[in-house]
């Protein structure tokens, strides 16, 4: 059998393959259709500080190769998520990691603030794709100030390693990735969905109430694979890459692009076991080459 194991330096995963924030829900949605312990990890999504409802409708729509989404980060608030899902998360035996939300910087240091006193909890993910009201609605991703200041405040307030999640829309990924890295981040997830857009010709008016939603599915891949190769030659913290993956060549391009791990997104709404057979394809690849680990492969681009 194939070592399929890759270690963050912060963090051991038995296999390269996580589920991404907001496609698997808080992942006990999934119990019925997968055996979780069989994942590298999962990160639930996205967690605001109190309750959320999110956009209006509609807020799905299919493209080409791809989903348009403006759900608009719904969600029940670090209380109930500690005393309704975390006890049910504890039972598995895989990475749990939460992705972390603000509407300002000091709100994400309250979710990590709250959360760090709770058992089971493998890591924090920075969702800094948010819009901050404090910045005219932007995200702090998009400049690399402001990703420095709320990375570097969450990093000294969180007890546990942090991942920061940064947005592909902007000028020079590398550059907001050197800041995440100088301000304290333990690894980088690479990346969130691309703004864009969808008109109904008939109605002349948007698809999406939002207007505006993020892009994601196989459409984004050969973007973001080029986005991991230009960040892990330049950063020193580990690198997961996110978009587009729903095989086991598609996530063993970012291994071998230098990515230590992946996270498998849309892929989860086409079939609810496409992270498991990720895996089992990654495998059967590894021993059809003779590969014995897979860090083998990893960064051999």
């Amino acid at each position: 059998m194939t070592d399929l194991s890759v270690d963050l330096g912060f963090l051991k995963l038995k296999n390269p393959v996580l589920t991404a924030s907001g496609t698997f829900g808080y992942g006990l949605e999934f119990e019925p259709y997968i055996d979780l312990n069989k994942l590298g990890g999962f990160v639930v999504k996205g967690l605001y500080f109190s309750p959320r409802e999110g956009n209006p409708p509609p807020r799905l729509v299919e493209t080409s190769s791809g989903l348009l989404n403006a759900i608009g980060l719904p969600g029940i608030g670090v209380k109930r998520f500690s005393e309704e899902i975390l006890p049910q998360l504890r039972k598995y035996n895989t990475a749990l990691i939460v992705n972390v939300c603000g509407e300002r910087d000091e709100e994400y240091a309250s979710v990590v603030d709250f959360l760090n006193k709770e058992e089971g909890i493998s890591a924090y993910e920075l969702n800094i794709s948010c819009p901050n009201v404090e910045r005219d609605g932007l995200c702090p991703a998009l400049n690399p100030d402001s990703t420095y200041s709320v990375v570097k405040l969450v990093k000294k307030t969180s007890s546990r390693p942090l991942i920061t999640k940064l947005s592909p829309n902007v000028t020079d990924i590398v550059e907001i990735a050197l800041s995440a890295q100088e301000a304290g981040t333990d690894a980088i997830s690479l990346v969130n969905t691309f703004l864009a857009m969808s008109v109904d010709i008939e109605s002349r008016k948007p698809k999406l109430a939002n207007i505006f939603g993020g892009l994601s599915g196989p459409a984004i891949k050969p973007i973001v694979l080029r986005m991991v190769y230009q960040v892990v030659r330049q950063v020193q913290v580990p690198v997961i890459g996110i978009g587009g993956i729903v095989s086991g060549q598609d996530a063993l391009e970012y291994l071998v692009a230098g990515a230590k791990a992946v996270e498998v997104g849309t892929a989860n709404f086409i079939d609810p076991e496409a992270a498991i057979k990720i895996i089992e394809e990654i495998e059967a690849f590894c021993q059809e080459k003779g590969i014995e680990k897979i860090e083998e492969v990893i960064g051999t681009l």
